[in-house]
């Protein structure tokens, strides 16, 4: 199995920005993508974007489309999500996922989940 640990979440005003971590461990060469979900209060867990890591083809959800940004380390099994111009609306806890697929863009393409961090943003 891969472990993912999630970091970087916390509180920020509406505008401003925040890099989420997600370092990997474990039977990571089973990993071709690995994306960022988010879940807000009483909602589903939701797709944000995805990255393949051999050919860093990158894909995201319309509403983040512009505003965020996924990528990778080179050196280490750890990817990013660089989120500016943030919004109340993208309060939610945000999930690192590892998957076998080559752009997954649903959570059952997704086979391993670290445990979250939460990003609040403020109006």
């Amino acid at each position: 199995q891969v472990q993912l640990v999630e970091s970087g979440g916390g509180l920020v005003q509406a505008g401003g920005s925040l890099r989420l971590s997600c370092a990997a461990s474990g039977r990571t060469f089973t990993m071709y993508s690995m994306g960022w979900f988010r879940q807000a209060p009483g909602k589903e867990r939701d797709f944000v974007a995805t990255i393949n890591l051999s050919s860093r083809t990158t894909y995201y959800a319309a509403s983040v489309a512009g505003r965020f940004t996924i990528s990778r380390d080179n050196a280490e099994n750890t990817i990013y999500l660089q989120m500016n111009s943030l919004k109340p609306e993208d309060t939610a806890v945000y999930y690192c996922a590892s998957s076998p697929q080559y752009i997954p863009t649903k959570r059952n393409e997704y086979n391993d989940w670290g445990q979250g961090t939460q990003v609040t943003v403020s109006s």
